[in-house]
């Protein structure tokens, strides 16, 4: 009567034994001294050559002050025009990485790292150095595009991936010149896609990797497993100033995008979406009706625009476009500006709980109304500074909402009264003495005005600024 629960027994314990040997057997080793050698050596010696140290020189001023000058009672009676020095130059040098995306010598690198350059160096794999020409730079984004002249030598490149087939695991290597020790490759893979918190760009959607990535990698490749780019690297996250294995890269369908407008000439149009919203929460999507928070809800519609003439309302929640999830309003307007204009998109859209598709015909952003650029002049405190009236085009060309107007500064000069006074580029002016403003002329008439005292409302960012100036 005991005689099957003493064949379970031992049936059970040859199992206990089988189980470990089975498990080390899928963790074979190699059997061939092929399988030893295997590596990335050949598809680093084909992508290496593609990728490029960039060297930048900055010419500023400095001056020294004395001491006793920074001292408030000095600078009451004196003002800061005293104790300082003749002014000097003084050379300041950078450097980054860039990959060439043509035969010809068309690069491309972060626009942080050649941002205020005199003189732009690149030095290929081969250690032969050119002067650079900067033919574009899109901040917005984050990506400058270079031209270096090789003569009648086609040089090699990389090709472009669609960095929309990438899936997290993907195996990954970063080139670049991290801390200007030469060109270094190093391994990972694709830790996250889509990750929209990073920087202060509206096109955020960067691919995270655990690859190292360090001061110097900026503007380097981050390669799939076929050798083509799929990022330009350009971010970490480091407390200590190095690599912590959270690397990000713009993806090479926002490079594609910007290489197109580069290739048409003139001045960089993306795709415009003429709305706005708001990432949906677990509040807004519990007042909605929704299972799970997901979308970017609609709160702004730009009359006449291109989600206006799809049929977009107030409210809509936008969920996919083109099939791709979107969470936040960076990672819609990153999916907006890889597209086309002229293309026709595709929308998913939640309505009063019910789903339905929109096709969006993508457009330019309108020049309305148009820009009037006008500096002002007058015994009166924006005496010399640019003043621009706000249109959906100039906001983009400016890295600002589409849903801006209004009178903004546009520039002004470190020397000017309101740069002393602290106001800034991309200031906008909301209303002088209790006048709102209606564009750029009514600024003028207001500012013409003999008056003791000027009492001025601005806004910049998301804060509204008080200033008053006594004449």
């Amino acid at each position: 009567m005991f005689r099957i629960p003493r064949l379970l027994f031992a049936f059970t314990m040859i199992l206990s034994l089988l189980l470990p040997i089975q498990g080390e057997a899928a963790r074979k080793v190699p059997a061939s001294a092929g399988e030893i050698k295997l590596s990335y050596a050949p598809l680093v010696s084909r992508a290496a050559p593609g990728v490029v140290n960039i060297y930048t020189k900055k010419v500023v001023s400095t001056r020294r002050v004395s001491p006793l000058f920074s001292d408030p009672f000095f600078k009451r009676f004196f003002g800061n025009s005293l104790g300082l020095s003749t002014p000097r130059k003084k050379v300041q040098n950078s450097l980054g990485s860039g990959v060439i995306v043509g035969s010809d010598g068309l690069i491309v690198t972060n626009y942080h790292v050649i941002e205020g350059a005199d003189q732009i160096t690149v030095v290929l794999s081969d250690r032969r150095e050119f002067e650079a020409k900067l033919v574009r730079t899109d901040k917005p984004t984050d990506l400058a595009v270079l031209k270096i002249d090789p003569g009648e030598e086609k040089l090699s490149f990389l090709a472009l991936s669609d960095s929309d087939e990438l899936v997290v695991g993907d195996l990954v290597l970063a080139i670049g010149n991290p801390f200007g020790v030469g060109q270094t490759v190093t391994s990972g893979i694709v830790s996250a896609l889509a990750r929209t918190q990073i920087g202060d760009t509206d096109f955020a959607s960067f691919i995270q990797t655990d690859a190292a990535i360090n001061p110097g990698n900026s503007g380097g490749a981050l390669i799939g497993m076929d050798g083509r780019l799929i990022g330009i690297n350009t971010a970490i996250f480091s407390k200590s100033g190095g690599s912590q294995g959270i690397g990000f890269a713009i993806p090479s369908n926002m490079v594609r995008s910007v290489l197109a407008g580069t290739a048409k000439g003139g001045r960089l149009v993306r795709a415009w979406f003429g709305a706005w919203g708001q990432t949906v929460t677990a509040d807004i999507a519990d007042g909605l009706g929704m299972e799970r928070p997901t979308g970017v809800v609609i709160n702004k519609v730009y009359e006449n625009g291109p989600a206006d003439a799809a049929g977009l309302k107030l409210g809509d929640v936008v969920m996919l476009i083109d099939g791709f999830q979107v969470n936040d309003p960076k990672g819609l307007n990153y999916r907006i500006a890889t597209l086309s204009i002229g293309a026709k998109a595709e929308l998913k859209v939640l309505r009063r709980g019910r789903e339905m598709t929109l096709m969006l015909s993508l457009a330019p952003p309108p020049e309305d109304p148009p820009r009037n650029v006008t500096s002002l002049g007058g015994d009166h405190p924006f005496s010399d500074v640019v003043f621009v009236d706000m249109s959906p085009a100039l906001a983009d060309e400016l890295g600002l909402s589409d849903f801006e107007s209004g009178v903004y500064i546009l520039r002004l000069d470190r020397r000017t009264y309101a740069a002393r006074a602290g106001f800034r580029p991309n200031d906008r002016i909301i209303s002088v003495n209790g006048i709102s403003l209606e564009g750029v002329e009514t600024l003028k008439r207001v500012m013409s005005r003999q008056v003791e005292r000027w009492e001025i409302s601005i806004k910049r960012g998301d804060k509204v600024l008080k200033h008053a100036v006594d004449r």
